[in-house]
């Protein structure tokens, strides 16, 4: 359970920092510094289990029918991951505090924050697919909560509305690819993936795939022509760049070429699209970069070129090339993180980015000063830093490349060119920022941090010159520990000496080294001095424009097709659904045509016939009376459901007539609020107009039975067929030994298709809260609910409105419907019915659906008659509790299968014997469907009594319009 835990930890401290107060900001840090200490540790305890190619595995029963487990693994190269992703995480975690504002709810950041740390172990420690791709939406989903979080900022909110949209967009065409891998294999499991590389790269569907796979990583990765999103996301907080940057999100598409390197790799397609792909973003992010003004825009440009060169390592098919790839991620991961900080320190202490207004701030900032030099350093591949090692075997890849002649030339020469180009932009960082005299005064007069906003950055500082000075030593293990599971096997064989001779990488070297120094020097007072404002070259190719335009565009046609193909109107909108439908049956149908089968028929029945012919006037005299008296028209159409109620009982499905009676007086109920709103209906203003409103009623009648009739005749087609296989017998023989019930459909809700009764009940509660979000407003005042009126003023309100009377003895009427009296003698009765229909449920007809039905009918009854001020005075019922509940409950119940090594939500009976009551057994179905109750109950009256405060708030002002000699509003 240890790697559980430890992928549990992150998202149990986002939880605690939630609920932290709002300003509470060195509790929330010390806490999210706690957190991810707590999880490096943890990681690195792992380091002696993984020598020597250990995999630690732990595996949890999802849907083992469909190959998806919930399977959590840790070899050397995610522990490598996992490392980064804590480690950072933690050092980040105590710059924030001194980084972030005391104005902002720091808080919450530090929520999103280790939620963030979650879902990235999650995608690393990911040992089943299509768990890897929830995770890698998740940390899409989070990453747009940190670039988002200072909202009130509209760059903000288009970083993090591009970021999503992008990395989202690649984010399902990666689950396609997976699901298409998976296929391809034979499985999902990451184990069975890695060691099926032949019969993945033979497979005729292998391209398709890997194009998809390869848009998830891409994209994630910030790669041509996906690399435009990145710089947008600069409008983050400091801290979220420094670990989105180096550990996190734009690591994650790199982790995944190296993650699946053994499986997929090898390839022409793979050389030419990774490898393509990488070394055009490792050419033109160094370019770029080298003209950005603001510091995190030239930081970041250096980050796509870095992930370029990641993603061009491993496109080039070579053991050794995967090796460097491996280690560069490290490499970048330090000098990079620590020099966000370094950026958001200048930021903090002088009020500005802006490059061309800094300079000279050695003497006010030495020891921040000391620390970018060396960072960028290693960023430019200066000797004895860490990045020059990593660079240095960059170089050895491209030379040793054995592929096409203008290749084998042209790689070595852009990668020489990208060197250039990455000195340029670290001088730009260091040496324009911190020698030279002050350009300007600044909006912050500079000076150093306090001490432990420095020591994160210090610690990073560290460790690239103890990697870049006894490489061997201090990171040798830990790169074959990480490298090993890339290459699929044994690593090849390579050095991390500091010196190898005078060789052709070590020229490269000197040459991009005197090259960068060169090329800054005749840059640096041009672009000081405000004469290189854009780009060269480069300057019209923006990809934000671009991916603007192609979202304006897109608005452009959907708002052309919603005005030619849509109306206001549902009853269009509806007529085009039908006929769409019609239409797609026909075509389908047009060949064949429609036969009976020869499968036994039934015995006619008069009585059943009987029935169905009242069925069919209550719904033709429906659509009569909607034109004269709508409650008349409603009380048909429940005409019509109590007919259906009685087919279902008729063809023995009682569970199916509880559920549809209850929903019929649900629903009964919301048309009655709903027709409040509806306006009257007035006399025709001329015969034409008359005449065109008969012309469609006609058209929908022939319609309708158009409709009708096909149904009917497809219905019977299938019915007279014999059925091939029928799933039946299944149900009905594991009901009772395998779900602990005799009511096969309600052991079918609650244990075979619980995840889908959940996703059911999920659905259920959005649309009760949505309705509530929407209508809340028009809530009554508190002290109002409090102190209650007359308690006989509501249905004086609602239900002679509800009827829409047209003459006084429907309002005499609408007084008399039901004693209030009575209806609250009912209510204890209802809830001693709706108890035991859910008490019965898992061996009769019954469950937790229909007795929250029951329940809530009598709670609605209530607030009908008895007033909703009054109920609200005398019962508390907080319904947005039950729904919170319900769902956790159903949660609980499901991943305390997880706890006990079975798959989500299966069943299990206990036997218990009580005094009096005796041996009785209890199924945690039962749980299950308690959470179905709650939910049922909260749901229902969340949604009628919102619509039933609207009514009573839209009445109230009718005699106040009044009396101020206005109309009451009409709602249409």
């Amino acid at each position: 359970m240890d790697l559980v835990y430890l992928l549990l930890l992150p998202f149990a401290g986002s939880l605690v920092a939630a609920l932290m107060p709002t300003h509470a900001r060195t509790a929330a840090a010390v806490w999210a510094a706690l957190v991810g200490l707590a999880a490096l540790v943890w990681v690195a305890w792992q380091y002696p289990a993984l020598q020597g190619g250990a995999v630690l595995r732990e595996e949890y029963r999802w849907i083992p029918s469909a190959g998806i487990n919930f399977v959590v693994r840790m070899d050397g190269f995610a522990w490598m991951f996992a490392l980064l992703v804590t480690g950072i995480g933690t050092l980040v975690a105590v710059y924030a505090r001194y980084y972030m504002s005391k104005n902002d709810p720091v808080p919450r950041f530090f929520s999103f924050f280790l939620a963030f740390m979650g879902a990235m172990l999650g995608v690393v420690l990911s040992g089943n697919l299509v768990q890897m791709v929830f995770f890698w939406e998740l940390t899409s989903l989070f990453s747009f909560l940190l670039i988002g979080y200072w909202y009130h900022r509209k760059d903000a909110r288009r970083g993090a509305r591009m970021a999503l949209t992008v990395t989202g967009a690649g984010g399902l065409a990666m689950l396609a690819g997976m699901l298409m891998l998976g296929h391809i294999v034979g499985s999902y499991d990451l184990d069975v993936v890695l060691a099926s590389g032949d019969e993945i790269r033979a497979h005729h569907l292998y391209t398709p795939m890997l194009v998809l796979v390869l848009l998830g990583a891409l994209t994630k990765s910030a790669q041509f022509p996906f690399h435009f999103w990145l710089p947008r996301a600069m409008a983050a907080p400091t801290p979220v760049s420094a670990y989105l940057h180096s550990a996190t999100m734009v690591k994650a598409g790199v982790f995944l070429l190296a993650r699946l390197w053994p499986a997929l790799s090898g390839t022409e397609q793979w050389f030419w699209l990774v490898g393509g792909a990488g070394l055009i973003t490792l050419v033109l992010g160094a370019y770029v970069a080298m003209f950005q003004h603001d510091l995190k825009g030239l930081l970041a440009y250096s980050t796509i070129s870095h992930l370029g060169l990641i993603t061009l390592l491993l496109g080039l098919n070579r053991d050794l090339a995967a090796v460097a790839a491996v280690f560069h991620i490290m490499n970048h991961a330090t000098f990079k993180a620590s020099l966000f900080m370094a950026a958001g320190i200048i930021d903090h202490e002088t009020g500005t980015r802006d490059i061309r207004r800094l300079g000279g701030l050695w003497k006010a900032m030495p020891i921040t000063g000391t620390l970018a030099f060396v960072a960028s350093a290693a960023m430019a591949g200066v000797p004895l830093m860490n990045g020059f090692l990593s660079k240095e075997m960059f170089f050895a890849e491209t030379i040793d490349l054995s592929s096409y002649p203008w290749l084998d030339y042209g790689l070595p020469i852009a990668a020489t060119v990208a060197g250039i180009f990455a000195v340029v932009y670290s001088l730009r960082f260091s040496v324009s920022v911190f020698l030279g005299p002050r350009r300007s005064e600044l909006p912050l007069e500079p000076h150093e941090p306090v001490r432990w906003m420095r020591v994160p950055i210090e610690v990073l500082v560290l460790l690239c010159l103890v990697v870049g000075i006894v490489p061997q030593w201090s990171v040798g293990p830990a790169l074959d520990l990480a490298a090993r599971p890339v290459v699929g096997g044994e690593l090849p064989r390579f050095s991390l000496a500091i010196w190898h001779g005078f060789n052709r990488p070590l020229v490269m070297s000197l040459i991009a080294l005197a090259g960068g120094l060169a090329l800054y020097a005749l840059l640096r007072h041009r672009l000081a001095g405000g004469q290189i404002q854009r780009v060269p070259l480069l300057a019209r190719l923006d990809g934000q424009r671009m991916f603007q335009s192609s979202l304006y565009a897109l608005d452009r046609s959907a708002r052309w097709a919603l005005t030619k193909l849509s109306t206001n109107r549902l009853q269009p909108q509806l007529l085009m659904l039908v006929l769409a439908a019609i239409a797609a049956a026909t075509a389908s149908l047009w060949r064949g045509g429609v036969t009976w089968g020869d499968r036994e028929r039934v015995p006619a029945s008069p009585e059943f016939a009987l029935l169905w012919v009242m069925g069919c006037v209550c719904a033709l005299a429906a659509a009569n009376q909607a034109k004269f008296h709508r409650l008349a028209a409603l009380i048909m159409v429940g005409g019509v459901g109590l007919v259906t109620t009685l087919t279902f009982v008729w063809f023995s499905a009682p569970d199916l007539a509880l559920t549809q009676l209850a929903v019929e007086v649900v629903m009964t109920v919301l048309f009655l609020l709903g027709l409040r709103w509806l306006p009257k209906r007035l006399p025709y203003e001329s015969p034409s107009l008359a005449l065109r409103v008969k012309a469609r009623r006609l058209r929908d009648l022939i319609v309708s039975v158009v409709a009708g009739a096909g149904m009917a005749a497809l219905a019977y087609a299938m019915m007279t067929r014999p059925a091939p296989q029928s799933i039946s017998p299944f149900f009905i023989d594991r009901a009772l030994p395998e779900g602990g019930g005799s009511n096969v459909v309600n052991v079918m809700l609650v244990d075979f298709r619980a995840f889908d009764t959940f996703g059911e009940i999920t659905v259920l509660s959005i649309v009760a809260l949505t309705v509530y979000a929407l209508l809340r407003r028009f809530r009554p005042p508190r002290e109002v609910i409090q102190s209650p009126p007359q308690q006989r003023a509501i249905p004086a309100d609602l239900v002679t409105d509800l009827i829409n009377p047209r003459t006084a003895q429907d309002t005499a009427l609408g007084y008399m419907m039901v004693p209030a009296t009575l209806v609250r003698l009912l209510m204890p009765i209802a809830a001693v019915i709706s108890a035991y229909v859910f008490m019965r449920g898992h061996n009769e007809p019954g469950g937790g659906f229909v007795a929250g039905l029951v329940l809530s009918v009598a709670f609605i009854t209530q607030y009908i008659v008895a007033g909703t001020h009054w109920v609200e005075a005398h019962l508390q019922l907080r319904v947005v509790r039950w729904i919170g509940v319900g769902l956790l409950l159903a949660l609980a119940t499901g991943v305390g299968s997880f706890w006990w090594g079975f798959p989500f939500m299966t069943t299990h009976t206990a036997h218990m014997t009580l005094p009096v009551l005796g041996e009785i057994h209890i199924a945690s179905a039962l749980l299950f469907d308690t959470a179905v109750f709650a939910v049922v109950v909260g749901s229902t009256l969340l949604i009628l009594t919102a619509l039933a405060h609207q009514s009573v708030r839209s009445h109230r002002k009718a005699p106040e319009k009044a009396a101020a000699g206005e109309q009451p509003e009409e709602a249409a």
